[in-house]
C-alpha cells in the first residue's frame, strides 16, 4: 500500500537531482563561454606604489621598459614596466588581463631581477612557452623574445 508512494517520491527525488545536474552543467559551460559576469578591464598599466620611495632602478641600458602583446584579441596592448611584477592571466586582479580561452586565471608572472626579466609559469593549464621552449621554471627573457601564453603573443622591448 505504501510502496507506490515510495516509488513516486524515489521517481520524484531522482528528477530533481537530475534537473539539479542541468542547471548546474549549464551554468559552468556558459561562464567557460561567456566569462565572468563582470566587465573585463583589458589591461592595467602597473604604476610604483605610493608608499614605496622611488630609488635608483637597477635597470641599466639594454633591460626592457615596455610589454607588448603582439598577438591575440589584445594586439597592440602596452604595457609600461616599473619594478613591480606583471601577474598575467584571466583573473580580474591580474595585471595584464588575457580573455584568451587558453590561459588559465593565473597563468604567469614577469619579474624583474638584478636589472633583467624572467618569466615564470604558475602552474598553468597549456603552459607558457619562451620562444619554443616550454617554461618550467623561472627563464631570462631577452628583448624581443615571443612569450606564448595560448594565442596571445607578447614580446618585451626596450
Amino acid at each position: 500500500m505504501n510502496a507506490p508512494i515510495v516509488v513516486q517520491a524515489i521517481r520524484f527525488g531522482f528528477l530533481v537531482l537530475l534537473w539539479l545536474f542541468v542547471f548546474a552543467a549549464f551554468r559552468v559551460v556558459r561562464s567557460d563561454v561567456f566569462g565572468a559576469s563582470r566587465p573585463r578591464v583589458t589591461a592595467v598599466p602597473t604604476t610604483r606604489p605610493p608608499s614605496v620611495p622611488k630609488t635608483k632602478s637597477r635597470r641599466r641600458g639594454k633591460s626592457a621598459k615596455h610589454l607588448f602583446v603582439t598577438a591575440g584579441s589584445l594586439a597592440g596592448t602596452k604595457i609600461d614596466l616599473t619594478d613591480v611584477p606583471v601577474s598575467i592571466g584571466r583573473a580580474e586582479d591580474s595585471t595584464l588581463i588575457l580573455t584568451d580561452d587558453y590561459a588559465s586565471s593565473r597563468h604567469a608572472k614577469l619579474t624583474l631581477r638584478e636589472g633583467n626579466w624572467y618569466v615564470e609559469d604558475l602552474g598553468s593549464t597549456n603552459g607558457t612557452y619562451l620562444d619554443r621552449t616550454k617554461v618550467a621554471g623561472p627563464m631570462l627573457v631577452p628583448p624581443g623574445a615571443p612569450i606564448r601564453i595560448g594565442k596571445t603573443v607578447l614580446e618585451l622591448r626596450t
